[in-house]
Parts: structure tokens; sequence; C-alpha cells
């Protein structure tokens, strides 16, 4: 179990902050913060750090693993049983260790076969924040959405979300890529607490997500009314995610970050494009930025596929091991059948290598526009995929343009004081709409319920 880190009681008031703005307190949630793999730890890094530039005094609250925040931020680490850590996964607690409601609530889902950690984290996080709540103007709640948070909507302190992209998404492409009944079964039983999140999204009055792309999904998966839905592009670092000229290009090297057993993330159909390639005689590798299970679907793809001296997996890297991958790199593919915005397709533009990516969910609206700023190719077609690879790797001269056009694309619309100047907007628009004495949308009356652990997952 990760112990509490104890903060002192941020006593913090509400002050002019720059330019005689109002200095707002602000806890920023996330159920996760992993920094070297994953979109949630970096989100947290970048915008709480920006936010604090603005001048606004910012409190993280996350599970593990926890993110690597600048040193101005305060963070609390919530305990968890955390069953799905890389050096123990899926051990069960001691008794010892169970000494909390969210203990219960954890163990209660995961042995029911349920991704138990927004649940879990919101019950938590709920509890340590009711004793605080005049300390702060505002909650952000980042992709959770537990249950636990319609507790925390009842004190009247205002609250505002961030998804990023619906797990619908995810549901749906893992359960149309499961063969036979139990494992659909058991994927759809793993999913099931996006119901609950739909249900949980109904008592926030603004949601803030990444993209256009993701707004209409989030309408249309979880019912929230567009005039709530606001898009709040993410950012890159492009001091950090910058070209190193004086790393030379490996030929034949292609790059890819990738969860590498989720569906959605396409990484079969990139290995698939590897071999057609390297069948037809060219010489191939491919490095994989993520961890490779060794009984998973990517593991067994590449024995079948016979990449095992071409496909390299490197996990838990530095961001400067990251940013000399890239500088190696003569392309990076971002094969996905989906993204919500994807900060690998921008980190990768910004660190100036041309870049393959597919058309799917707001990958088109972030990378620009095919043969200017990206090669594009439709999700999951591993025959167009490895056609444009070759067309790429065989014009120097045109892999040279897309990186310089992409990088420039990167520097004009993807920065983080940016997201956090339109995130602090979101902010205000909450509060405002509370002082005019306009009430926020709340959530059906049984969803606000109180409601038992065994219940709370619907």
């Amino acid at each position: 179990m990760t112990p509490l880190v104890a903060s002192p009681p941020a006593q913090v008031a509400a002050a002019a902050g720059p330019a005689g703005t109002r200095r707002l307190r602000i806890a920023l949630l996330t159920y996760r913060g992993k920094p070297t793999c994953g979109g949630q730890g970096v989100y947290i890094r970048h915008l709480s750090r920006a936010l604090i530039d603005l001048g606004h005094h910012v409190e993280v609250f996350s599970g593990p693993p926890l993110p690597e925040l600048d040193p101005r931020v305060v963070l609390h680490a919530v305990p968890s049983l955390d069953f799905y850590n890389d050096e123990h996964p899926l051990q069960m607690p001691r008794p010892a260790q169970m000494r909390t409601r969210g203990d219960w609530v954890e163990l209660g889902a995961f042995l029911t076969g349920v991704f138990p950690e927004p649940l879990a984290f919101s019950v938590r996080v709920a509890a340590l924040l009711r004793p605080r709540v005049a300390e702060f103007d505002i909650v952000h709640d980042n992709q959770g959405l537990g249950s636990g948070m319609l507790a925390l909507a009842r004190t009247g302190l205002p609250l505002i979300a961030t998804i990023h992209h619906p797990n619908t998404v995810d549901r749906r492409l893992e359960l149309e890529a499961a063969l036979g009944f139990w494992p659909r079964f058991f994927r759809r039983r793993w999913y099931s607490f996006v119901d609950m999140q739909t249900r949980v999204v109904q008592s926030y009055p603004e949601v803030i997500t990444d993209s256009a792309a993701s707004r209409e999904d989030i309408a249309r998966d979880h019912r929230v009314a567009r005039e709530r839905l606001f898009v709040v592009p993410v950012g890159v670092d492009a001091e950090v995610f910058r070209p190193l000229p004086e790393v030379a290009r490996r030929p034949g090297r292609l790059m890819t970050l990738a969860s590498a057993d989720m569906a959605m993330k396409g990484l079969r159909f990139l290995l698939e494009a590897v071999a057609e390639l390297r069948a037809a005689g060219r010489a191939l590798e491919l490095v994989v930025v993520g961890r490779l299970k060794e009984d998973g679907t990517a593991a067994r793809t590449i024995r079948e596929l016979g990449l095992a001296d071409a496909v390299h997996f490197e996990a838990d890297i530095t961001e400067d091991r990251l940013v000399q991958l890239y500088a190696e790199a003569e392309l990076a593919v971002v094969p996905s059948l989906y993204e919500g915005f994807s900060l690998p397709a921008v980190e990768a533009m910004s660190a100036g290598v041309p870049l393959v990516a597919t058309t799917g969910g707001a990958l088109p609206e972030v990378v620009g526009r095919d043969g200017e700023t990206v090669f594009l190719v439709p999700p999951g077609n591993a025959v167009a995929l490895s056609r444009r690879i070759g067309e790429a790797l065989d014009d120097p001269a045109l892999r040279a343009r897309i990186a310089a056009a992409g990088r420039q694309r990167v520097l004009e619309l993807w920065t983080w004081k940016q997201t956090a100047l339109k995130t602090v907007e979101r902010y205000t628009s909450v509060l405002s709409a509370r002082s005019d004495g306009v009430a926020p949308q709340s959530a059906p009356r049984q969803a606000l319920a109180d409601r038992s652990p065994a219940a709370l997952l619907g």
C-alpha cells in the first residue's frame, strides 16, 4: 500500500494573481500519474506547473504510480492497494492493510473483475477533501469520474472534469478484438466502470476535453450536452522535445509509443506492416517505447511474424532518452485506431522527426494535413501503413520538409501555457455561474443518493 504523503493544510488566500487576476486554489486529481508512459501523468505534471507559472495555487492528489511534479506543486499521495504495480502485480492485500472504506471498495471491485482504481480513488479523495472544502476554490478531476465524487459534489465545492477521450471507445475496440465468449465476458466486466463514469459526469457543470473529435464522442457516449463540453488542447514542452542535430538518424529505424496489448493503439497493424516491408527486402528495425508482456498479444504477434530480431522494447525511460530515440529514428509512427489527442504524436513532431499517423479519432485535427505536416493513413490497415512507410523512407527530402513543418505546427498551436490559460477560463466560468446564482447541472437523484460500496459501480 502506498503511504499518504502528509502535507500541511493549504492556508492560501484568494489573493490577486498576475495582472490583477484572482489567484485560484486548485485541487487537481488523478487516480494514477505514472510519469513514464500514458498521458495522465504527463498532463498532470505540465498542467500543474503551467498553472503555478500563472500564479495559482495547485495541490495534486494522485494514486500510485505518482507523477513527477514541479517542486512548487504540493503532492498528496492517495493510498491504494495498487493491484497493478510493476513489481508485484495482482498481489492480494494482507488483513492489516484493509484499513479504510476505500480499501474494501477497491478489493471488492477487483475480486469481481472490474478495474477498481477510478472508483476506489474517488472514495478516498472525497474523504480527504471533505474536511478541506473551505481551502479550495475548485476541484479538477482528471479522467476519474468515480462515484465518490458525488459525495464531494454535495459539499458545494465546485467541480470540473477532464475527459481526454471516453473509455467507451477503449471498451468497444477491446470487445471487437476479443475472440470467444469468455474473453469478451471478462473484458466487458473489466470495463463496467465506464457505466459509472457516464452517470457521474452528469454532476459536473463543465467538462474539458482535448479535441473536437473527443467532444463529439463524449457527447454521444456519455450523454453530455454539447454546451457543457469545452475543447482545451494539451501541449508539449518544445524546449525538451526538440531536434538533436548532433544525433545521427539510424537508417531503417522506426519508433512508436504504445501500450503493447491495448487494441486501440493499433500496434498489431504496425507489426504486420514491418513484416511486409522486411519481406520485400527492406532492412528495418522498430523501437517500441512501452513494456512487452511475454504472454500478451504483441509478443505472440512478434513470434508469429518472425520479428524477434527486429522489434525492441524500452520501458520506463527518461524524457532525455525518449528525445534521443526520436532523434535516432527516421520515422515515428502512431498506428492507433483511435486517439483523443495523442501526446506521442505532438512530441514526435516537436522533436523534429517525420511522423506517420492514422486518421483515427482526433489525429487529423492534431497533426495536420497529409503530405504537409504528416504522412496519414487509414486506421487498421497494415497494407496502407506499410506502403506509406515505404514511400516516406524513399524520399529523404520530403521527410525533412514534413519534419520541419510538423515542428512549426506544434510551436504555433500546442503549448502548455495555452492549455493552462484556457483551463483557467473554464474554472472562471464555473465559479462565475455559481456566484451569479446559476445552479450547476445536477446528477440524477438515484446517482446522488448514498449508496453501499457494493452498489457504487451499479
